[in-house]
């Protein structure tokens, strides 16, 4: 992965958070739960979204609060998921 693949993949997660959720000035590393911009059926919708729109699983192991609680936070687990190779 590239920094190009990385901004891209933070631009699809905000443009998905911004249909959603009206956020002037939403920052890459806005905490999007201690902020109250998204409630745990958001965070479900955003796992649904991340799951689909990068053919990754979200497993049980990766169900951290610290891998959605930002956009930052959401790419970088994007780009881990991304990186490991596939279950047989």
């Amino acid at each position: 992965m590239n920094t190009t693949d990385e901004k891209l993949i933070r631009e699809k997660i905000r443009a998905f958070i911004l249909a959603s959720i009206h956020v002037p000035d939403l920052a890459d590393d806005d905490n999007l739960f201690e902020s109250g911009i998204v409630n745990s059926l958001f965070a479900v919708q955003l796992m649904t979204f991340i799951e689909k729109t990068f053919a990754i699983e979200v497993g049980p192991d990766d169900l951290d609060i610290a891998n959605f609680k930002s956009i930052e936070a959401a790419a970088g687990f994007v780009l881990r998921k991304q990186a490991q190779p596939a279950a047989a």
